[in-house]
């Protein structure tokens, strides 16, 4: 036996590696563990209490986590992409609306322009087509022509009376006397005398009193041509078929017999 057999050991048991402390990093696209401990495999005692593990691939939970980090990183690029394009397509469609409603203005205001031209030149046609009558019937009435003015009165004489002094002067578009007049500068400046205050433009003029019959005319009542509200020639009846207007700038002020150019209708203002 040997000698040292009975000498009781006092060394400790080894334990088996029951705890160990793990410290992770990430380098380099490798998942690294620091695996600490306090006690140490019993063939392994001349081994370091702490050692250093590498871990050669990165765990299931963490390469879903990265995975899905990746989805919606590309999510949200996707969505910001998605909305600059609808950006874009709103910021067409609003130029292209635009643009068209800027076309029917546009539109509109040459509708109406040519409409306005359209009206000129049939005034100017109609007006023409005056001038062309009379020198096809001979030679105008004088301003003593079969009108017996002895036989009215009061405001009525005065009307007819300042008419007869105009025959003769110049027709000038826009003149309203007392050296020339347009149609219903004429027609204006006569009932002035009388203490009537007429619209300026025949149009006007057309409207100005109640509608009367060409077969019921009084003298005074002013006569148009065109339509009510939209004439584009006046002039005074002063009995006996005849009228007396500021015609066009080829005769002046005359007086004719209706029959020359028959008017539309008539309007009575006193």
């Amino acid at each position: 036996m040997s000698p040292n057999a009975l000498i009781p050991s006092h060394r400790k048991p080894r334990r088996s590696a029951t705890s160990r402390a793990v410290r992770a990093g990430f380098t380099g696209g490798i998942l690294t563990l620091a695996v600490t401990g306090t006690a140490v495999p019993a063939n392994a005692a001349e081994k370091s209490p702490s050692e250093t593990q590498e871990m050669p691939t990165i765990s299931a939970t963490l390469a879903t986590s990265v995975a899905k980090t990746a989805d919606t990183t590309q999510q949200v690029a996707d969505q910001y992409e998605l909305q600059a394009a609808q950006d874009s397509v709103f910021s067409k469609a609003e130029k292209a609306a635009q643009k068209a409603k800027d076309k029917a203005v546009e539109a509109k205001r040459k509708a109406e322009a040519e409409k306005r031209a359209a009206a000129a030149r049939k005034a100017k046609e109609a007006e023409q087509a005056r001038a062309s009558r009379s020198a096809d019937r001979g030679p105008l009435l004088s301003a003593s022509a079969s009108v017996d003015t002895g036989s009215l009165s009061g405001s009525t004489a005065s009307l007819v009376s300042f008419l007869k002094a105009q025959v003769g002067k110049a027709y000038v578009s826009g003149a309203t006397g007392p050296s020339a007049y347009d149609c219903s500068g004429l027609t204006q400046a006569a009932f002035r005398q009388i203490g009537i205050d007429l619209p300026r433009v025949s149009q006007d003029q057309s409207t100005a009193g109640t509608q009367v019959g060409l077969d019921n005319l009084q003298v005074g009542d002013i006569l148009y041509w065109g339509s009510a509200g939209s004439a584009y020639h006046v002039a005074v009846y002063i009995g006996d078929g005849q009228f007396i207007g500021a015609q066009n700038s080829s005769t002046g002020v005359v007086q004719r017999d209706m029959s020359y150019d028959q008017p539309t209708g008539a309007v009575r203002v006193r």
